[in-house]
């Protein structure tokens, strides 16, 4: 079923996504601003091609079951993630971080973790999609992953949002 296929990759880039989080947030409270630049440089290299399929194809077929308010609130998380890991590239690119400044990062990465949770659950809601649907994802997926772009760039580029 391919719905299968779906959330079992689904489940798996989220998974990624979580423990570079996480990572991310331990190398800026280590102060370890070159691991922070390459956990941020990984984070936007998995989430561009991810939240480009996620807008493209996923939240346009969950429409008719959420309706449009949730999805909305969907692009507003990633428009919210988005903004997070542009400041967090910025506090990453300084010599060195103060107090407040580790905080903020690690509140901005923080921020987004919930996201990554709760976008998950979407998995079982493509299970009541048409199989011609889900199969529509998961090429849009493999489209969006062959065009290579990542989170900012997308963003900047071709989101149009």
């Amino acid at each position: 079923m391919l719905a299968d296929r779906f959330t079992q990759i689904f489940r798996e880039e989220h998974r990624q996504v979580r423990d570079l989080l996480l990572d991310l947030i331990q190398a800026f409270q280590d102060r370890d601003l070159s691991r922070a630049r390459e956990r941020l440089g990984r984070v936007a290299a998995l989430t561009g091609p991810h939240f480009r399929h996620e807008e493209e194809a996923l939240y346009p077929a969950l429409t008719s079951l959420f309706g449009d308010g949730y999805v909305e609130e969907l692009f507003r998380a990633h428009d919210r993630a988005i903004a997070g890991a542009r400041r967090l590239v910025e506090l990453a690119e300084k010599a060195e971080l103060s107090e407040e400044e580790v905080a903020e990062a690690v509140g901005i990465a923080r921020g987004i973790l919930p996201h990554v949770s709760d976008c998950d659950g979407l998995s079982i809601m493509v299970e009541r999609l048409p199989e011609e649907r889900v199969q529509a994802i998961l090429d849009r997926r493999e489209e969006s992953l062959a065009a290579g772009l990542d989170l900012l760039r997308w963003a900047e580029t071709v989101r149009g949002r």
